[in-house]
């Protein structure tokens, strides 16, 4: 699935699926899309990724206390 880099607006496939749905875990492992070879898998926090219309992951990805946080 491809977000992209909140700073950059460089795209991200994001490969650990289950990891970017876990609200434990605060990054995941990802392959930047430049150029026309594959790029190697980074890490990427997730609080640096946005989804492609430049939405916020939702804060049950990535806050363990989002029910009991009303923002």
């Amino acid at each position: 699935m491809f977000f992209k880099d909140r700073k950059s607006g460089d795209l991200v496939d994001v490969v650990e699926m289950t990891n970017l749905t876990n609200l434990f875990r605060d990054s995941v492992k990802g392959r930047l899309q430049a150029g026309e070879e594959q790029q190697d898998p980074q890490t990427f926090k997730k609080s640096d990724l946005v989804f492609m219309s430049g939405e916020e992951l939702p804060r049950c990805w990535t806050q363990p206390d989002y029910r009991s946080n009303n923002k």
